[in-house]
């Protein structure tokens, strides 16, 4: 069973990831920056702190809706390996400030919004 609950999360996460990612890009066609991925990175990190510091510190979070969502869900919604690929094909493609300037923002709000998502959760709010 908890191969399914696993495994239904990462379909809906997978799916999710790629109409978010696909609608952000359409909307935000300035210049060569992935922005559907860093979206979704930055909403993942935030998400998934979020709940986990949650579930320490306010509410007791079954097992297999943990299963679903953090480990299926959010584990197929963020995309390192894409956000790795992203940045190699940018700076291949001499487009290297984008290259720079992806991988320091995606670092640094993906750090600001699982900081974010913990202290929320810790909150309880």
């Amino acid at each position: 069973m908890t191969l399914i609950y696993i495994g239904l999360g990462g379909f809906l996460g997978a799916i999710s990831r790629y109409l978010v990612s696909k609608y952000i890009n359409t909307i935000f066609a300035l210049g060569n920056m992935p922005y559907g991925t860093l979206l979704v990175n930055i909403s993942g990190a935030f998400i998934l702190s979020f709940l986990m510091s949650l579930s320490m510190h306010k509410l007791e979070i079954p097992k297999n809706f943990m299963l679903f969502f953090s480990t299926g869900f959010i584990g197929s919604y963020t995309t390192f390996s894409t956000f790795m690929y992203e940045t190699i094909m940018l700076n291949e493609e001499s487009f290297t400030l984008y290259s720079f300037l992806y991988l320091i923002i995606s670092i640094i709000l993906g750090l600001i919004a699982a900081f974010l998502g913990y202290a929320l959760g810790r909150m309880g709010t």
